[in-house]
């Protein structure tokens, strides 16, 4: 009897498919092999050190109908842009109309599906025998794509013409030919041109290496068999999807979580995730969450949807593999005109803390679908991104360092929270401090983990980072992209307590030092002054009195936790004993 990856008997239906598990085992693992070193391409060529060194890219391999097949391990957000860019070149390029060594590249969210600007895509199709058998993608996040700020990405942004340079699906390759006047009027555009060019160059050359790969595969296999493996592993991801969301609970599931504004101050906005599990579909919906937001806090429905694919894999699949077998059993409603499917001209530049929101939405609904060992305390569920830029000092022209921080994960049933790590949509890398200081006239004064951040509990929560920088030189433009400072909190499970609100703070440790708002745009610093950023921690697991001994004298050695807060969430007496070990 053949069987499924996952254990369970092949479908035996008269007239059902079946399923070589080994083979496409082997076939899953070529097409991943494929997307890995596309990504190991693209990161180890590039310039910008936003994508050499913090790995803030994805590449993806699409079949000739433009179906999802793989997907690189990278960042889960970028899916709806590369999905999103792949639907809109097939709706505006007949397939008739491309030609052998052309590449077409796309940014905007109204006009090619994206997510955002600075997130740009290259898709260059994979001709066998003068037809389309694949599609290689990829996306690079480019630190200045234009616009009134730099970065791109300012949260007090009011449309999208703010944000940068918009890109329609447009032929960057023709025939094997880079037309070299598109690329530099998309460089032009940008506070680097230099950068952009050298990084567009290099994520056209990621995909030639997809091609050569997906060629490759064509040649051991034969193309029959090729397309037939493809119908394999997408129904087969269809079938174990299907099967998970048959082992919930029917019924209607509701969480929400908080934004502290929109973008532009105001009232708290609600994110409303609203779970609904039939048979084997389910229904995510986000009626109730808040109205398109004035500033850049708004989501395009294509991010909105990757962040529920990931949510449902994470949450019920891990292993399962990421292709248009996925999500073909879930349906995601969402308010036109709401923060989470926004009409245009609406900006979107800091979606990504918003898609954080509806993560951290969807899971809370599941903790009410799943056992105890499997939920988790939310994590610290903002994606904040800081941007220094000014001029250059050791060449002609102007620097952006933009870089995404991490923070505290949720604590589970069987361990702590992680510390200092992206969650949820994204996961970069950090820029090393020595790269930093060697990139940029900047100096990094302190850069660690923030004590008493962790949500106690049975496990505690993971901590979130301190990220303290000086400016070097006159003319330093600060800008920022958070949450989670005012009303946003993780929250515990099982009685776990709440992780530790973000804070921003200028000049810290000096007398005229100040906190600022956690969405502030073009911030002038001279010589000296400093920006500190704190970002929240993540919540605690069960009741903090059935923490450990051990664990808490661990915590307080390692000064994960000070004496004080031990004391007040542990006891005085069960503290006393952890020191005395």
């Amino acid at each position: 009897m053949r069987v499924g990856t996952d254990g369970a008997p092949a479908n035996t239906t008269p007239g059902a498919r079946g399923f070589d598990a080994v083979a496409m085992e082997v076939f899953s693992n070529r097409l991943m092999s494929i997307t890995e070193d596309m990504n190991n391409t693209l990161v180890r060529s590039s310039f910008s050190t936003n994508i050499k060194e913090r790995r803030d890219c994805s590449v993806a391999l699409f079949d000739r109908r433009g179906r999802l097949v793989a997907q690189g391990t990278q960042i889960p957000l970028h899916l709806g842009s590369l999905d999103g860019g792949m639907a809109a070149l097939l709706q505006r390029v007949p397939l008739a109309d491309i030609r052998d060594g052309d590449a077409f590249i796309c940014n905007d969210p109204y006009l090619a599906n994206g997510t955002h600007l600075p997130d740009i895509t290259i898709i260059t199709p994979i001709f066998w025998q003068g037809e389309i058998e694949f599609f290689a993608a990829n996306i690079g996040h480019h630190a200045d794509v234009g616009g009134a700020v730099p970065g791109s990405i300012a949260g007090g942004s009011r449309s999208i013409f703010e944000e940068g340079i918009r890109i329609p699906v447009t032929r960057i390759c023709r025939a094997g030919h880079l037309d070299t006047e598109v690329l530099d009027l998309i460089a032009a555009n940008t506070r680097d041109p230099e950068e952009r060019k050298l990084d567009l160059k290099v994520q056209i050359a990621t995909n030639e290496c997809g091609m050569r790969e997906a060629r490759q595969l064509i040649v051991q296999m034969g193309i029959g068999t090729v397309h037939s493996a493809i119908e394999d592993v997408i129904a087969y991801t269809q079938r174990r999807m299907r099967n998970r969301i048959a082992q919930l609970r029917p019924g209607e599931y509701v969480y929400t979580e908080y934004l502290d504004d929109d973008g532009m101050g105001g009232d708290p906005v609600p994110i409303t995730a609203r779970v609904r599990v039939c048979g084997g579909e389910l229904d995510i919906d986000f009626e109730g969450s808040g109205q398109q937001a004035r500033g850049a806090m708004n989501v395009p429905l294509n991010a909105l949807q990757a962040c529920v694919y990931y949510s449902i894999k994470a949450l019920l699949d891990p292993e399962l593999l990421p292709n248009a077998g996925l999500y073909q059993s879930v349906r995601v409603h969402a308010p036109l005109g709401s923060i989470v499917n926004p009409r245009p001209p609406a900006a979107v530049g800091a979606r990504s803390i918003t898609c954080q929101k509806v993560c951290g939405a969807i899971f809370g609904a599941f903790r009410e679908l799943l056992p105890p060992e499997r939920v988790m305390a939310s994590g610290n569920d903002v994606v904040p991104a800081i941007v220094f830029s000014g001029e250059l000092t050791r060449r002609a022209g102007y620097y952006v360092y933009l870089e995404t921080l991490g923070g505290g994960s949720g604590a589970r049933f069987d361990a702590n929270g992680m510390d200092a790590v992206h969650v949820h949509m994204t996961n970069t890398s950090n820029l090393p401090v020595e790269a930093l200081e060697n990139e940029y006239p900047l100096r990094v004064d302190e850069y660690a983990l923030v004590e008493d951040s962790g949500g106690a509990g049975r496990h505690r929560g993971g901590m979130g980072i301190v990220r303290q920088i000086s400016a070097r030189v006159p003319g330093t433009i600060f800008s920022v992209r958070s949450d989670s400072h005012t009303v946003g909190i993780p929250s515990g499970v099982f009685g776990g307590k709440n992780g530790r609100r973000a804070r921003l703070i200028q000049n810290h440790g000096r007398t005229d030092a100040k906190v600022l708002y956690s969405k502030v745009a073009r911030v002038e610093m001279v010589p000296g002054d400093s920006m500190r950023i704190e970002t929240p921690g993540g919540a605690g697991y069960g009741d903090p009195r059935e923490r450990k001994i051990e664990d808490i004298a661990r915590d307080l050695r390692d000064e994960c936790i000070s004496r004080a807060a031990a004391e007040a969430d542990y006891g005085a007496d069960r503290v006393e004993a952890a020191l005395a070990r």
